[in-house]
């Protein structure tokens, strides 16, 4: 690692690269996921100009009132598709709600797809509709580059390359539009993001436009993560640190409120949450239990620990 406090890698030498190339890539992201729990990527495929242009939608949906938001808010959908107010969501260890309001696009299928039933419509954006068309472009072009990421990962793990091909198509997951408003008050004892870890396999995200967020290290410090322009933080989620029986880390992160003399500025961020179809196994693998690691975790497929975590952030009754 250099100074930087998460290492970097370059997605196109597994891509595209040749066996070396490919090989030095898989050890060092798979290095980083254990070691760190997040990594840098460039060259990763996702069009700038999309990332830039759905950055302008998410503000625009957001600087609308309140009024008009709320009716993009579903009721007995977990917060799953569409709009979730400010204040409703909290970390799992807090009852005190994050500081921000987000909207949530998930995995759409044909009607006569055997998993529509898990999967509710889209909630399309009248007023906008430049935020909810360019949300579904980027939508994919996550899924593409955290596929190949998955692929290395598989590759580390001495697993067949498309271990993780069939379980994240058509998989769960969720694109997050978050906004963090100005803060107008001291608040009471939240901050924007309070410390968490993620629920899925892996969070792909795109630089925010607001510092912020941290990581938590070995050493129980909080050190700031800066991206560079055009790279995308990506972070190992709880589900791949249990299928790996904690061999892969997810790393506690939270966004901290920005200095009083710049409370006046808001925050977005737009991070990518990869889940596989709700019934992938997440037993962990039995590669990964040994003596020196004995087994962690109970069997649970990812439908299931899904559910359970929405209950304890406070978004499922």
């Amino acid at each position: 690692m250099s100074n930087r406090t998460i290492p970097t890698v370059d997605l196109s030498k597994f891509v595209h690269g040749n066996a070396e190339e490919r090989n030095a890539f898989v050890e060092k992201l798979g290095k980083a996921f254990h070691e760190v729990g997040f990594v840098g990527v460039v060259n990763h495929g996702i069009d700038k100009e999309l990332v830039d242009g759905f950055y302008e939608a998410s503000k625009t949906f957001f600087s609308q009132p309140v009024s008009i938001k709320r009716k993009y808010e579903i009721e007995g959908l977990a917060g799953q598709r569409g709009y979730t107010a400010f204040g409703r969501e909290h970390a799992k260890q807090s009852q005190v709600a994050d500081l921000k309001e987000f909207f949530q696009i998930g995995q759409w299928v044909a009607q006569d797809h055997p998993l529509k039933h898990e999967y509710p419509d889209n909630v399309n954006t009248v007023e906008t509709p430049e935020f909810y068309a360019k949300g579904k472009q980027l939508y994919k072009g996550f899924e593409e580059a955290g596929g190949h990421l998955l692929r290395a990962i598989a590759l580390h793990l001495n697993l067949d390359e498309d271990y993780f091909k069939e379980p994240i198509f058509d998989g769960n997951s969720i694109l997050r539009s978050i906004h963090y408003p100005p803060i107008t008050e001291e608040p009471r004892s939240a901050i924007r993001a309070e410390q968490h870890e993620d629920i899925n396999l892996i969070t792909l995200l795109v630089g925010a436009s607001a510092g912020g967020l941290q990581l938590l290290n070995t050493d129980n410090e909080w050190l700031d993560i800066t991206p560079e322009e055009d790279e995308i933080v990506i972070n190992v989620g709880d589900m791949l640190q249990r299928l790996t029986n904690n061999y892969l880390k997810s790393t506690t992160h939270r966004v901290v409120n920005p200095p009083k003399e710049q409370w006046h500025v808001p925050r977005l961020s737009i991070p990518f949450f990869l889940h596989p179809k709700s019934a992938m196994p997440l037993d962990c693998l039995e590669s990964c239990v040994t003596e020196q690691n004995p087994l962690h975790y109970e069997p649970i497929t990812a439908g299931e620990y899904l559910d359970e975590r929405l209950r304890e952030i406070g978004l499922k009754k």
